[in-house]
């Protein structure tokens, strides 16, 4: 891995921790995860317009996936209002490859091989301690495992549906419909005033944060080999938890942080199996 596409990835490492500690620490999360989405999509529309490129096929992906990022961000919002990100965030970035790689081998009937049986034990072992060996199941930890699972479906329709339009016109036709329905809801309960308040620069900066963390990952990945550059990303799960002592002044103990360096090199062993 060349020093520039180390630097990218882990560009877009923190910025996926940082904006997701941004809204953590936003007052109302809900809110302001719907602005942030509704920003992001806007701030991709000029380049998705600009390099538009789809097969109609395409639809048979994109609205699945729109479904799928709509329960995502409802119960990322729902988890991060509720309980603490250090705890969320590992346990969805980290089980999330665990389901996919579980799907691929049970449902697809494709191989497992010992470096990807070690990355799950590996995996598994830091969520335990990221939710705590002495303490029952959390409802954070529970949030992160559901979440795991919806980042999974999405990652494997995903998978499909880009073989059929460019990134950016892809993203476009997930992000709209599955933002527009999440804000068009709060609306309807919370009033748009609720949505008009959390327009401000948390929400910018995390929108920009958004769009420049996948930016970042899809130059790495021109540039690099996909392994090592998915592996380096997962540093955000060890990154997110220290800005979450941090900035959110959760109480992170040194096992919830062993926890996460181990969950991010679990990932990175499944990477490069």
């Amino acid at each position: 891995m060349t020093p520039t596409v180390l630097a990218l990835a882990l560009g877009a490492a923190f910025l996926h921790a940082g904006w997701n500690v941004l809204l953590a620490g936003a007052r109302d999360v809900e809110c302001a995860t719907a602005v942030t989405v509704l920003l992001s999509v806007v701030a991709f529309a000029p380049v998705a317009i600009l390099t538009w490129e789809t097969e109609p096929v395409v639809y048979a992906y994109a609205i699945p996936s729109a479904g799928l990022e709509l329960a995502y961000m409802a119960l990322l919002a729902y988890a991060y209002r509720t309980t603490e990100l250090s705890v969320v965030y590992p346990v969805a970035r980290g089980v999330a490859p665990v389901v996919v790689l579980a799907v691929a081998a049970v449902a697809l009937g494709e191989g497992t091989s010992f470096g990807e049986a070690v990355g799950v034990l590996l995996v598994a072992a830091g969520v335990l301690l990221v939710r705590g060996l002495r303490t029952p199941a959390s409802r954070g930890a529970a949030l992160g495992l559901l979440i795991a699972v919806v980042i999974a479906a999405y990652t494997l329709v995903d998978s499909r549906g880009i073989e059929h339009a460019n990134a950016f016109a892809y993203l476009e036709l997930i992000l709209a419909p599955a933002g527009v329905a999440y804000a068009a809801a709060l609306a309807r309960v919370r009033g748009f005033g609720a949505l008009r308040a959390e327009l401000g620069r948390r929400t910018v900066v995390a929108a920009a944060a958004a769009y420049l963390a996948y930016l970042l990952v899809l130059l790495a990945l021109r540039l690099g080999d996909a392994a090592p550059v998915s592996a380096v990303r997962e540093s955000s799960v060890v990154i997110a938890v220290g800005l979450a002592a941090i900035v959110l002044g959760e109480r992170v103990g040194r096992g919830r942080v062993a926890g996460a360096v181990i969950v991010a090199a679990g990932v990175a062993v499944l990477a490069f199996s």
